[in-house]
């Protein structure tokens, strides 16, 4: 627990003791690999933390899954909609790994917040964080360059290739899995080594 708070805290730029005083009041829950916090069209208000492993959220487009974004350790993880305005979601979320999440219901999340000026400072900084994350998505789409993109997930998320399959990040990347092996096959040669073999 000490070692996720630390990664929390640099993640949002919090006090220790203030991220300590929320996730004493998160209840963990476990998930296996391929279980889904959520569907698309499903209802759920919850907010979480995710204690450990990599999350990927989707949606579906003429019967074909799109990822739209990744998460890992230290991140937060909720339906936009479900938490936001209470409506059913408009994307998937899946454990793309065994993973520990953090969980709070929005009522009570919102009572902390309003609980002192700390635990209000604490979640100002926690949502401006979000709004950051959400620009950087939105920057990374109108990237032109697929390579480019690929480049900057895996600067973020290093260990993404070792629990997610090779078709949904190519998804994210708006390419086929033949072009992101081909893009990985490039980076690779001028490194001088093998491609690092992705997840089946």
């Amino acid at each position: 627990m000490e070692k996720f708070v630390d990664i929390f805290s640099k993640k949002y730029n919090l006090n220790s003791k203030d991220a300590a005083s929320l996730l004493a009041l998160m209840e963990p829950v476990t998930y296996r690999r391929g279980e889904m916090l959520v569907r698309e069209g499903e209802l759920n208000t919850s907010f979480h933390l995710i204690g450990q492993g990599i999350w990927r959220g989707y949606y579906l487009r003429n019967g074909v899954d799109v990822s739209i974004w990744f998460a890992t350790t230290g991140e937060s993880l909720f339906s936009t909609r479900g938490y936001m305005g209470g409506r059913p979601s408009g994307t998937s979320i899946e454990a793309m790994s065994d993973s520990l999440l953090y969980r709070i219901g929005r009522q009570e999340l919102e009572a902390f917040f309003h609980s002192s000026a700390a635990a209000a400072n604490l979640g100002r900084r926690m949502f401006e964080r979000e709004f950051l994350v959400f620009e950087e998505r939105l920057i990374n789409e109108g990237a032109t360059q697929a390579k480019e993109r690929y480049l900057s997930l895996l600067e973020r998320m290093p260990e993404l290739l070792q629990h997610v399959p090779l078709k949904h990040i190519a998804s994210y990347l708006y390419i086929t899995p033949q072009s992101l092996s081909r893009i990985r096959a490039e980076l690779a040669r001028k490194a001088g080594g093998e491609p690092t073999r992705p997840r089946e």
